[in-house]
């Protein structure tokens, strides 16, 4: 009488194998979640820099200071003559990548000649479209 059924070497090599894959697919993962995490770290600076530019427009001048921390609002006067560029100001997203713990990771604001300038200083963890990884400025000429 035969029995029929799988060796314990080939389950072994199907584990090993299941196991590999698995390892594979988390290292694509992590890089995804980095990738998307400098995505959004550029797509914030742009929509503060277009808050900015609007504020800009109906001021002529930036804010003195982004009172406009992350979580807070960009807005001019008050009450009923209120006008809100950005109602959330972006946080930036965790973990930090790479360089990114020089500015402990968040956006950071400095109004420049007294309010006909500013800079926006920013992380990547890694090379995202035309911009390398580190530490960057973006102000009102564009995303450095």
């Amino acid at each position: 009488m035969k029995k029929k059924g799988f060796t314990l070497i080939e389950l072994l090599v199907v584990i090993a194998i299941i196991g590999l894959l698995s390892t594979l697919s988390v290292v694509a993962l992590n890089s995804a979640r980095q990738k998307s995490r400098d995505a959004k770290r550029v797509a914030d600076v742009k929509q503060i820099q277009t808050a900015l530019e609007f504020y800009y427009n109906d001021i002529n001048s930036y804010p003195a200071t982004l009172n406009v921390v992350s979580g807070g609002e960009l807005a001019s006067g008050s009450g009923a003559t209120k006008i809100i560029y950005m109602g959330t100001v972006p946080t930036a997203p965790t973990p930090f990548d790479g360089t990114c713990t020089a500015l402990n990771n968040p956006y950071a604001y400095i109004m420049q000649d007294s309010g006909a300038s500013y800079t926006l200083a920013y992380c990547l963890g890694a090379d995202t479209g035309e911009v390398s990884s580190g530490v960057h400025t973006a102000n009102p000429a564009g995303i450095h």
